[in-house]
């Protein structure tokens, strides 16, 4: 894979109404190139809306790393450096009591050259523009040759409408050292995706505008103490242990429990954390987790990111979501993707 290193030294960021000391510690982080250029982020979007979305709708949840085993433990973490977050932006009013529309599925091509989905959510940016998603729904790590094929957004996702228009990834940034060693305490990814579009004619597609325009983006919280609660927003499908199978994977489904330390099996990670959730972790790959959540806005910070999930009390069905670690390093990579325009493909 051809990568682009970034290095980021000490500095200052500015977003919204916070400023940050960027951690002396900076991490690399890798640029992984999408859809680079506007004509072939056009055909990533014929390719989603032809036939009336078809392959939205024929995708599967996707099923890579979706379990580990799991102990929770009665430590705490303790930063690696100073705190910071970054404030949410909220979006165009909506009718009360509605999931927040940040939220939606990430879609992408296999390695099965299938069509797949993860969970994704729109977080606020400087052009408005990015999606936090799992390090593994960006980086095909079955095949490790790169990014995964035809990656896009879309917001709001059911059934195959796209309410507020798809929106085709330009380009991703992970941490190097999520893609050059699979070190899992750094599997999340943030990704710069174009203007929106639908189509409103066969090989015809409309600008609907920025992404966070249309609604809104979640903050992010690093380097802070385990919070005592966080909201977990996803689209889990696939069964339990036991076989049952408590969600379908359609809709948008919603669970709040305590987060903890954890010890894992079965992923290379140091410092992963838990959540209580009985999220089923097909499908909700790549889910937020939002502290400090309110339903009045729908938004929150993003302070974790499902990367697979545990039966910790060994009853055969889940009940806990692995997320690594938001630390100093997390807010390099994202301070990173923050910074690139991509504009309109229509």
């Amino acid at each position: 894979m051809r990568r682009a290193l970034i290095a980021l030294g000490l500095g200052l960021s500015v977003l919204g109404s916070a400023v940050i000391t960027e951690p002396a510690h900076a991490a690399s982080a890798v640029v992984v190139p999408l859809a680079p250029t506007v004509t072939a982020a056009q055909q990533v979007a014929r390719f989603w809306l032809a036939d009336g979305a078809a392959n939205l709708r024929n995708a599967t949840p996707y099923t890579v790393q979706t379990a580990v085993g799991g102990e929770r433990l009665p430590a705490d973490i303790v930063p690696d450096g100073p705190s910071g977050s970054i404030p949410p932006l909220e979006g165009p009013t909506s009718p009360e009591g509605r999931m927040p529309t940040t939220l939606g599925k990430v879609f992408f091509i296999g390695s099965d050259l299938q069509p797949h989905w993860c969970t994704g959510t729109a977080v606020h940016s400087t052009y408005r523009n990015v999606v936090a998603t799992a390090g593994h729904c960006l980086l095909d790590i079955e095949a490790p040759a790169g990014p995964l094929a035809k990656w896009v957004f879309v917001p709001d996702y059911s059934e195959g409408m796209t309410p507020f228009g798809l929106y085709v990834g330009k380009q991703g940034v992970a941490h190097y050292d999520f893609d050059d060693i699979r070190d899992f305490d750094r599997d999340y990814a943030f990704v710069n995706v174009y203007n929106g579009v639908v189509s409103s004619a066969p090989d015809m597609l409309t600008n609907v505008g920025k992404l966070a325009d249309n609604v809104g983006g979640q903050g992010l919280a690093f380097n802070q103490p385990l919070a005592p609660a966080a909201d977990v927003f996803g689209y889990p499908a696939g069964p339990n242990p036991d076989g049952t199978q408590p969600y379908t994977g359609e809709t948008l489904g919603r669970s709040t429990g305590s987060t903890f330390a954890m010890k894992v099996t079965g992923l290379r990670a140091d410092q992963p954390i838990g959540v209580d959730s009985p999220f089923t972790g097909e499908g909700s790959l790549g889910s937020p987790w939002l502290t400090r959540y309110t339903s009045d806005s729908r938004t929150g910070y993003l302070n974790g990111i499902t990367i697979s999930v545990s039966d910790t009390d060994g009853d055969n069905r889940y009940d806990t979501g692995v997320s690594p670690y938001f630390d100093g390093e997390l807010y390099t990579v994202y301070r990173n993707a923050i910074r690139l325009w991509t504009g309109s493909i229509a």
